[in-house]
């Protein structure tokens, strides 16, 4: 275990940043490093200070052995009364990690047969890097308890049983590998949407008849990039915070939650902009076929709503009344009655020449408990 040493300059100066590092040996003779403590910037005053070393006790030792915390070499001799002695042969090592969890995870990666798939895909680094294991360590920490690779590097993965579930050790968690492994994955998002969609039908009857589509945004609490190639701009933030960058999201979702395609676009990308191209790339990748977009009103214009009812097969769609015209379709609809779809669910239709569709007013059954009744306004594009 020892103190290493990170260098950065920041507005002309430099600045050391220090890290309690120890080496783990790992299957083949290889040693890994594990960083077990972060401790910030330290000035020549303070890291004197740590120039400390621990003294443990040894059995068939008389006296005690000094362990350096900076990796180079001590040789100037220890003055400190405030040093901590440690017995190692009274210490217990207890270590309860979580088994249950991982081994179901890894369950449902085998029935999905992503296992399969990324071994073809991610053949082992020069080295021997597994880097399908590393993946797969990735999505069972991605699952069971989310957070940063950092986390999983300093904390979680020796509180799992995924070594022992993955026949590895520790070079599956080792820092730089986490953030690698990223960079290997985005060339296979087609093939990988299009597997998944195929085990999804087999092992749940999964139809992809009706797609949710919506956009949201994620910032960054950084300097603006210079580059023009980087994705993080200035522009609406849904989180508003519009004195950071970010980036824009799109996703593309069953009912059931089952994800089809997703985007990460500039920050400065408006909704209206972005339907007519996943149209297109859902077309490309899954075929034509009768499908029902349900969309947020401000998402598609209505050129690309023309489009929609004018394409062969027809692209149905559900979509919010835009404001402007709400008050107008408010007062035609009052008059009319109530139709009832189905249990819990009543609806008034208005034809409108300008849509070539209907527009509807919904209304839902109140909720348990509760004395409300929702009500909205959508298009519905009937084609009849």
């Amino acid at each position: 275990m020892f103190l290493r040493c990170t260098t950065r300059k920041k507005n002309g100066k430099e600045h050391r940043y220090w890290n309690l590092v120890e080496n783990r040996r790992v299957a083949g003779g290889q040693v890994v490093q594990r960083q077990v403590l972060y401790l910030g910037e330290i000035n020549d005053t303070q890291r004197e200070v740590w120039r400390k070393s621990i003294e443990v006790f040894e059995d068939g030792r008389s006296a005690p052995r000094t362990v350096a915390l900076f990796a180079e070499e001590q040789t100037a001799p220890i003055d400190d009364e405030q040093i901590i002695q440690v017995r190692l042969k009274d210490l217990e090592v207890r270590n309860a990690r979580q088994w249950g969890g991982c081994w179901l995870v890894c369950e449902l990666y085998e029935q999905l047969r992503l296992d399969q798939f990324w071994a073809e895909r991610l053949p082992p680094g020069r080295k021997g890097t597994r880097w399908d294991l590393i993946l797969q360590t990735l999505c069972l920490y991605r699952f069971i308890e989310p957070g940063s690779e950092w986390r999983l590097h300093r904390y979680w993965f020796d509180r799992s049983a995924v070594p022992e579930l993955l026949g590895s050790d520790f070079r599956l968690a080792e820092s730089h590998r986490l953030y690698e492994c990223h960079d290997l994955l985005l060339k296979h998002k087609g093939a990988l949407f299009t597997h998944l969609t195929e085990r999804w039908k087999d092992l749940f009857n999964a139809k992809f008849e009706i797609l949710l589509y919506d956009l949201t945004s994620t910032y960054f609490e950084c300097d603006p990039p210079i580059g023009e190639a980087d994705k993080r701009k200035f522009g609406h933030s849904r989180d508003k915070r519009s004195d950071c960058v970010q980036v824009v999201i799109a996703l593309i979702v069953t009912p059931e939650g089952f994800p089809l395609a997703y985007e990460v676009l500039a920050g400065n990308t408006s909704d209206k902009t972005t339907l007519r191209d996943f149209l297109k790339k859902i077309e490309a990748q899954y075929g034509k076929a009768e499908r029902t977009w349900v969309l947020d009103r401000g998402i598609p214009t209505e050129e690309v709503l023309a489009e929609m009812r004018n394409s062969e097969p027809p692209i149905y769609y559900l979509v919010g009344t835009p404001k402007s015209r709400l008050s107008k379709l408010e007062a035609e609809l009052i008059g009319r009655p109530w139709e009832q779809v189905r249990p819990g669910l009543d609806v008034k239709l208005l034809a409108h020449e300008w849509l070539k569709a209907r527009t509807a007013s919904v209304k839902s059954e109140p909720c348990a408990g509760a004395d409300c009744e929702n009500s909205g306004i959508g298009s519905v594009n009937s084609r009849k």
